[in-house]
Formats: structure tokens, C-alpha cells, sequence
């Protein structure tokens, strides 16, 4: 059965504090929430300046290497 309820947000927190291992999921998970703020940037308005945080950034960077916290 596939888990439907998976917090994004949550995965990506914790690879970045190292209380979980930077993994596929981690990635994946950062590339969902990724292509969402995308989404949400084309609509404009108040979103059009919505920024993924440094740290985020940091992590995306890392996800052509092998990364283990």
C-alpha cells in the first residue's frame, strides 16, 4: 500500500537538523515541494517573491552528491 499522508515539509526539516537521513526520499520530497512553490510563483501577486530559505537551497545543491548526515 502506498502512504499518501507524507509530510514534505517535515522531510526536508529533518534532513536539514540531521535528526533523519538525507536520502531518496528526502530529495524527492524536496523537488515536490520545489515544483509547488513554482506553481505557486506563476500565479503572481503576493507569491511571485516566495523564496525557498537558504538552507533549502544548501540541500538542493547536495542532491547530485551522496549526502549522510
Amino acid at each position: 500500500m502506498m502512504q499518501t499522508d507524507v509530510d514534505h515539509c517535515q522531510i526536508v526539516a529533518d534532513s536539514i537538523a540531521c535528526r533523519r537521513t538525507t536520502d531518496e526520499q528526502t530529495f524527492a520530497s524536496l523537488t515536490i515541494l520545489t515544483e509547488r512553490l513554482e506553481r505557486l510563483k506563476r500565479m503572481g501577486g503576493p507569491f511571485a517573491d516566495i523564496n525557498l530559505s537558504p538552507e533549502v537551497k544548501k540541500l538542493a545543491r547536495k542532491n547530485r552528491h551522496a549526502v549522510v548526515c
